[in-house]
């Protein structure tokens, strides 16, 4: 009995311990509270400005004024300057002026004077900040803050909810007893985020790109993004710009509120970073990403241990791969939709030059979350069956792709061995990607492979002499007796529902391309490194049909954002390297670098690109250097295309060769269809034993020029990536019976540092192409 008294006696004093403590913490609260009231109900307005500066700090030398214009219902913000040259710093009359809502110095304007609403930036100089603030905005914004304010508490982060000045948004505020580097801060938002998201995936990846600041450096010659302060007069009537409890409602005395806000301290930040870094998306490349930044691993291995996995999933296959969202959990949901997800180089490199990062999202998401379903892309599920097999999770289909329309076609044509093993490899397989370079046929094997597969097909190009092109292959390697070849583009409408080449500018503007897309079982993009684009990647999620292929010298894009091709058109299914491939043609590859003597002066070192471009076209020794070596070549007799990006700098060469030769060809973007029309005759009809000399735009001959003749190419103009160069070496590669071999002018403009790097990038491209350096 003793023993038992004892430990009731020991659990009593345990409870009463409990009780004190919750109770001096209430009598410690309701003192801070009463004093609380006090001290606001005491302040002078110079003690609320103090505060309100205290608080949100940003870059004391500049800040934004808001600007709107009422007839056409936009607005904006601009750095406030004086006689629209100097920089106004900011102070406490300008704060003073946004919680008052107007400037009194100000002239009236019909009566009333400008409304006085203050942006500040939040990026320091020394690109350190004083605050975080994470921006809500979509029509869910209600519940997502609550979620983000959820995991604010489970981590014990003090955050601060401001309904914006609209109403119909939400800013949750951060604040920092000292600046803390901009790169830290935007961590610790990346980090609340992708925790928020485990639980909450619906909130979307997009809310990655609302940050402030948003990028963790200064960008050259700009300030970083900036956010409108709160409590702003006008805004304040209707209770927007003000903060609110986790139920919405206004604080009663937001001085008050102010004062009892709490910040965090440099080691509070350090150890959430420390504890939750391995949450974190990558964010970081290596050396061997950057070449192939599409195929960083996602990180597959996640901790499921304490939740309860469904045994399988039955998903339904069509235009897209659409998941029912019933009994997924949220943190398995979460992973699905990082399969359809990408960091975006294009952010990183902006911010790592120090370029503004507007616009360009940090991650892109080629996911949906419908009301029932979420959905990925049709090239995603190999990696969605290799995920839920690692959780052991069985994964139904249920097909309701279109098989399209059987047709009577045959192959007229001869494969060569690799090209039949192209063919073999595609047709393994429903969707995916044929990567091989120019000259390789890669219009000979789709044909192929619509006379394999024999299921009436569309054929996606972006641009009319490839759409021509592909119609004049059709017709010489596929029995088209009875199959009608029909064509969408260049003002003409007439599908045959058979075999249709359809210019995708044209297409995406039918109303009915729901109802076009139906008819087909198949649907192959020709260049699909484009099905990035915006156009592309629309017509590309519509399309329901069974087989999908893709087809392109180059699926690496130079902005990095390859995995939307992957995703739309498939894996790479048979991948021709170049340089393999270019050592089969009975011709040799010769790169003949010709040193310029260009340079800069010193204070111009600092230029853009365009700049220098202005500056090297008009450089008469550099120009006549290129004179000279297409004289020469043009005595050879060789079949010579130069190429330039400037229309000034074409106009310049024909105004010197126009009298040289009479076999002179002009291709650029804006001679119109009669004009290339008549060039491309010409060029047909000029003798194969006399010199050619085509001058065109880079972009013009990139893609769909085919010439067999063509042996030098005189590159005048300064690239660096290798997806480029390819395209333009590519114009030589076609065989044809007088070739012994094709030469490329470089011109290495070594005495600019850029344009020196540029040329080093060429050479590594070069050597991709199994191209040799040719002595002078």
């Amino acid at each position: 009995m003793t023993e038992k008294r004892e430990q009731k006696i020991l659990l009593r004093l345990k409870d009463l311990e409990i009780e004190k403590k919750k109770l001096t913490q209430e009598l410690e609260n309701l003192r801070k509270s009463s004093n609380l009231n006090d001290t606001a109900s005491q302040m002078t307005p110079d003690d609320k400005i103090k505060l309100f500066r205290s608080f949100f700090k940003g870059r004391e030398d500049v800040y934004a004024r808001r600007w709107e214009n009422f007839k056409t219902n936009k607005f904006g913000y601009f750095p406030a300057k004086k006689d629209k040259e100097i920089l106004l710093p900011i102070t406490d009359e300008v704060i003073k002026n946004h919680l008052q809502g107007q400037d009194p110095k100000e002239p009236l304007f019909y009566g009333k004077r400008q409304e006085f609403v203050v942006g500040i930036y939040p990026l320091l100089l020394d690109e350190t900040c004083c605050f975080l603030a994470v921006d809500f905005d979509k029509s869910s914004w209600h519940k997502d803050v609550r979620f983000f304010m959820q995991t604010c508490k489970e981590l014990e982060v003090p955050a601060y909810i401001e309904k914006s000045r609209s109403g119909n948004g939400a800013h949750i505020w951060i604040f920092f007893e000292e600046p803390i580097s901009a790169a830290e801060a935007r961590r610790l938002g990346s980090f609340l985020l992708t925790l928020t998201m485990e639980k909450h995936p619906e909130i979307g990846f997009s809310s990655y790109d609302r940050l402030f600041p948003n990028q963790d450096t200064m960008p050259k010659g700009g300030f970083g993004n900036l956010i409108a302060l709160p409590l702003q007069y006008k805004a304040r009537q209707d209770n927007n710009s003000v903060f609110v409890d986790e139920k919405f409602n206004p604080y009663p005395d937001q001085w008050q509120f102010l004062s009892n806000v709490k910040r965090m301290n440099k080691w509070q930040v350090g150890k959430i970073l420390e504890k939750y870094v391995d949450l974190s998306l990558n964010t970081s490349f290596t050396d061997e990403d950057q070449d192939k930044p599409w195929a960083i691993p996602a990180k597959v291995k996640e901790d499921f241990k304490d939740i309860v996995l469904p045994s399988t999933i039955r998903i339904v296959i069509s235009n897209q791969i659409y998941i029912p969202k019933e009994n997924l959990p949220p943190k398995l949901m979460n992973k699905i939709l990082k399969l359809a997800a990408f960091q975006n180089p294009e952010f990183y490199k902006a911010q790592a030059m120090r370029f503004s990062t507007y616009d360009k999202p940090r991650i892109i998401s080629c996911a949906e979350i419908l009301t029932k379903y979420i959905t990925l892309p049709r090239g995603c599920l190999k990696d969605l069956k290799e995920f839920l097999n690692s959780l052991n999770i069985t994964l139904e289909i249920q097909d309701e792709r279109e098989s399209g329309m059987k047709i009577k076609i045959s192959f007229m044509g001869k494969l060569r061995k690799d090209q039949k093993e192209a063919v073999n490899k595609i047709l393994e397989q429903d969707i995916g990607i044929l990567s091989a370079p120019t000259a390789f046929g890669k219009t000979v094997i789709a044909a192929n492979v619509i006379a394999s597969r024999k299921v009436n097909t569309l054929i996606l190009v972006h641009r009319k002499q490839l759409a021509d092109q592909w119609i004049e292959k059709f017709k010489m390697f596929l029995n088209t007796e009875k199959v009608q070849i029909g064509q969408i583009g260049s003002g003409k409408f007439k599908p045959s529902g058979q075999i249709d080449v359809a210019i995708i500018q044209s297409l995406i503007k039918k109303e009915n391309l729901d109802e076009i897309l139906a008819q087909y079982g198949q649907l192959i993009v020709d260049e699909c490194h484009h099905l990035a684009a915006f156009s592309f990647e629309q017509v590309s999620k519509k399309f329901r049909g069974k087989y999908v292929l893709g087809m392109s010298a180059t699926v690496e894009r130079k902005d990095g954002h390859q995995p939307i091709i992957i995703m739309q058109c498939g894996q790479i299914v048979h991948n021709v390297n170049p340089k393999l491939q270019n050592k089969q043609l009975p011709f040799n590859h010769f790169i003949l670098p010709k040193y310029t003597d260009f340079r800069m002066l010193e204070e111009q070192q600092e230029l853009t690109i365009n700049q220098i471009y202005a500056s090297l076209i008009q450089d008469k020794d550099r120009n006549k250097l290129i004179f000279d070596d297409i004289s020469t070549a043009l005595q050879e007799k060789r079949a010579c295309v130069v190429l330039t990006e400037r229309k000034e700098h074409i106009d310049c060469f024909v105004e010197h060769f126009k009298n040289v030769t009479e076999n002179l060809i002009i291709l650029t973007g804006g001679i119109g269809n009669k004009a290339r029309k008549q060039a491309i005759l010409r060029l047909k009809e000029i003798p194969e034993n006399e010199e050619l000399l085509i001058i065109a735009t880079g972009k013009y001959l990139g893609e769909g020029f085919d010439e067999a003749r063509l042996n030098t190419l005189f590159l005048t103009m300064p690239i660096s990536w290798k997806g480029t160069l390819a395209q333009y070496a590519g114009r030589l590669h076609r065989v044809h019976h007088s070739k012994k071999e094709v030469i490329i002018y470089d011109y290495v403009d070594s005495q600019v540092t850029m344009l020196a790097r540029m040329y080093d990038r060429r050479l590594k491209g070069y050597k991709l192409l199994g191209y040799e350096l040719k002595q002078n």
